[in-house]
C-alpha cells in the first residue's frame, strides 16, 4: 500500500506503525497505536454508554476488532477515523442489545429504560445470582491458570486485585501503552477460552 499524501502527520505516523505491526509482527507498534488512542476512545465510549465498566470493555473490544482486521485498513483515510467508526458501530450494537435485554427482563417491551416510573434499588444479589456469579468467578480463576505467567500476572493485578493501569506499570516496570496492549491480548485469550466453556456456566 502506498501512503496517502493527504494524511496528516499523525495519519502517516499511524500508517508506519500499522506496516510494522503487519509486516514485522512488531508488538510495540500495536502498543503505540493503543497508547495514542485509548483515552480518546474510552471517553467517547463513556459519553455514549454513561457507564465506566461498559466503556472500558467496549474500548478494548474496539481495539480487538481493529487489530484483527488491520490487514483490511487502507490509507485512504486516517486510522483514527477507521478505529472510531468501528468503536461507534460496536457500541451502538451493544446498546441496542442491552436495551432489549433490559426491556425483556422488566417485562416492558414498549418502554425504554428511561420511561420506567420506578427503579428497583440495587441490593444484594439473590441466591441464584450469587451462585451463578461464584461459578463464573471460579471458572475465571481456572481459565487464568491456563494463561502464560506474564498474562496471568496482568489479569490477576487488574481484575482480581483491582490495580489501576498506573499501579500495574509501577508493579511490572512497564510503559503504560505496553500494559494496555498486553492486557488486551490477555483478555482476548480469556475471551476465547471462556467462549468455549460458556455452556458450563
Amino acid at each position: 500500500m502506498e501512503i496517502n499524501t493527504n494524511l496528516t502527520e499523525k495519519g502517516r505516523r499511524d500508517y508506519k506503525l500499522i506496516r510494522k505491526a503487519l509486516e514485522e509482527g512488531d508488538q510495540s507498534a500495536y502498543a503505540q497505536l493503543l497508547h495514542h488512542y485509548y483515552d480518546g476512545l474510552y471517553f467517547m465510549m463513556l459519553k455514549m454508554t454513561q457507564n465506566p465498566h461498559d466503556a472500558e470493555d467496549l474500548t478494548i473490544e474496539a481495539f480487538g476488532k481493529a487489530f484483527k482486521s488491520l490487514h483490511q485498513y487502507t490509507p485512504d483515510y486516517a486510522f483514527s477515523t477507521w478505529l472510531f467508526k468501528i468503536a461507534t458501530n460496536n457500541c451502538i450494537d451493544f446498546m441496542r442489545t442491552k436495551n432489549k435485554t433490559t426491556r425483556a427482563v422488566n417485562g416492558l417491551p414498549g418502554q425504554s429504560e428511561d420511561d420506567q416510573p420506578t427503579r428497583i434499588p440495587a441490593g444484594n444479589p439473590d441466591p441464584e445470582e450469587q451462585f451463578i456469579r461464584s461459578q463464573k468467578i471460579e471458572l475465571m480463576h481456572q481459565v487464568v491458570e491456563k494463561l502464560k505467567p506474564h498474562y496471568k500476572k496482568l489479569i490477576e493485578l487488574r481484575y482480581f486485585k483491582e490495580y489501576s493501569y498506573e499501579e500495574i506499570t509501577q508493579e511490572l516496570d512497564l510503559p503504560l501503552g505496553t500494559v494496555k496492549a498486553q492486557l488486551f491480548r490477555a483478555r482476548e485469550f480469556l475471551y476465547n477460552i471462556l467462549k468455549n466453556a460458556k455452556e458450563r456456566i
